[in-house]
């Protein structure tokens, strides 16, 4: 069963916008714009594994899961679209995180991108590749990057301005170039005039509200054989499910500035795809990548197609040699991919596997520990 167009955060918006146009906006308004609605008690992400903050920088964290503070560090890009970073550390047995260090990849880091605050409505996409060099830097200027989704283009940025400090990427359902297939989030965006999506943001004082996002379709909270279909499991978890539930009532609030520039430069204009995109002064070209690298899509996912999530592979000037591609084998959709248990026993312990060889684009004495 596919997760279903409307559990994408992306879309919210987008399909807010065309449903009721100026009432969105008018409702909106309705939150106070300086600080929004006041989170529940105990509203923060609910992390399994345990961890410490490496660095807390303006626009992102850096969460460190190392169980080894040496060896070329391996860091997971998280998305950052609504739902918290725990996408990547759900629940045990539901884990990236958890079977990449099972796996073996010992020195394990995650970017936690923070919830926009007032005074950080005004980050742009350039702001989080500024401090992901930092991070980057902090571990020693070399790193393997796994993003997720949208992380995944942050990933690709990154690698495509710093070639040389990137080893190996992975891109995981990641929407790299948006006209390689058609999907409901492109689609929605395009039919969508960019001046609806600036109102929706002037209403919520210059943020996309997490809140106002889920708000918008009266979204429903997912039934057991939708969560079975999501996390690939084939009994009642209840403790599980609800967990689930938890998280996707969870919502953390994007950047205005951020939100219109990927909604205008990547979704309408496709500027990543194109080499138009500016990023840290310089025009990103993904020839630029030649590291190894590894894409993962989910034949059924119809947030990221998977034709569009494979479409990178002509993109990049990485040999032929150094590119790998995979279609999960389990069913589920977009979330699957990164909180399936399938899908994480089988496709992400290949991908650790080909993270932790010493394959091309891996210095000798620097393999991923």
């Amino acid at each position: 069963m596919p997760l279903g167009p409307l559990w994408n955060p992306w879309l919210w918006p987008l399909a807010a916008a065309t449903r009721v146009g100026e009432a969105v906006v008018r409702s909106w308004a309705q939150v106070s714009p300086s600080s929004g609605p006041a989170p529940p008690e105990n509203a923060g992400p609910i992390w399994t594994t345990d961890h410490s903050v490496a660095l807390d920088l303006t626009s992102l964290r850096l969460l460190d899961f190392s169980t080894v503070q040496r060896g070329l560090p391996t860091i997971v890009v998280a998305p950052f679209a609504v739902h918290d970073a725990t996408i990547a550390d759900f629940a045990p047995g539901h884990s990236l995180v958890e079977r990449l260090l099972v796996e073996g990849i010992r020195r394990l880091l995650l970017i936690e991108c923070k919830s926009a605050m007032s005074e950080t409505r005004f980050l742009v996409i350039d702001n989080y590749l500024a401090d992901l060099l930092v991070a980057v830097e902090e571990l020693g200027g070399r790193a393997n990057l796994v993003g997720l989704c949208q992380g995944g283009w942050l990933s690709a940025m990154f690698a495509a301005r710093f070639p040389g400090k990137v080893a190996k990427l992975v891109l995981a359902a990641s929407p790299i170039d948006l006209e390689s297939a058609g999907s409901a989030i492109v689609d929605a965006a395009r039919l969508t005039s960019a001046d609806v999506f600036r109102a929706l943001v002037g209403s919520s004082g210059g943020r996309m509200l997490g809140c106002n996002m889920r708000a918008s379709w009266d979204m429903q909270d997912p039934d057991d054989a939708l969560l079975g279909s999501i996390l690939q499991v084939d009994d009642d978890r209840p403790e599980v499910f609800e967990r689930f539930r938890d998280w996707d009532r969870r919502t953390v609030d994007l950047p205005g500035a951020y939100y219109l520039q990927v909604v205008e430069q990547l979704f309408h204009r496709n500027e990543l795809a194109r080499g138009e995109f500016m990023g840290l002064g310089r025009k990103l070209d993904l020839k630029a990548i030649r590291s190894p690298f590894f894409l993962l899509a989910a034949p059924d996912d119809d947030v990221t197609p998977a034709e569009q999530a494979l479409a990178v592979r002509d993109l990049v000037g990485a040999e032929p040699g150094r590119v790998r591609s995979m279609i999960a084998t389990a069913p589920g959709g977009h979330l699957s991919l990164f909180m399936g248990a399938r899908t994480l026993a089988r496709e992400w312990s290949a991908i650790a596997r080909w993270l932790r060889s010493r394959a091309a684009g891996s210095s000798p004495g620097r393999a991923a520990e």
